[in-house]
């Protein structure tokens, strides 16, 4: 089981990115119950949550990207979604998923880079 995710890369203040999340080697009808999030981590700082999708709960965001960012699921594909738009250099991290569920665990991404420089 692992999550994979892809999207990432470098782009200038105001722009956007789609990063993507794909849950593999876990039945699609298991992803369904599953919690997911995106975290970031900036150099030299805490790891911290951006955007939550509970299953079958409204989406919550960090107050720095409320209105930026729309974190999405597709429970067909077990993949979740996070839309950044309005990118801002402070949002330069390294960006995680998420995602768990008793009894079937907890599992993080790889880690993808966000760069937002001009």
């Amino acid at each position: 089981v692992q999550l994979v995710e892809s999207g990432g890369g470098s782009v200038q203040p105001g722009g956007s990115l789609r990063l993507s999340c794909s849950l593999s080697g876990m039945s699609h009808m298991v992803f369904v119950v599953l919690d997911v999030s995106w975290y970031r981590q900036a150099p030299g700082e805490q790891r911290e949550m951006v955007a939550t999708r509970p299953s079958g709960k409204d989406a919550e965001y960090v107050d720095s990207v409320k209105g930026r960012f729309t974190i999405s699921r597709d429970n067909f594909k077990s993949s979740f979604y996070l839309q950044m738009n309005d990118l801002q250099p402070e949002d330069t991290a390294v960006y995680y998923c998420y995602a768990k569920g008793a009894p079937f665990g907890d599992y993080w991404g790889q880690g993808i880079r966000v760069s937002v420089s001009s």
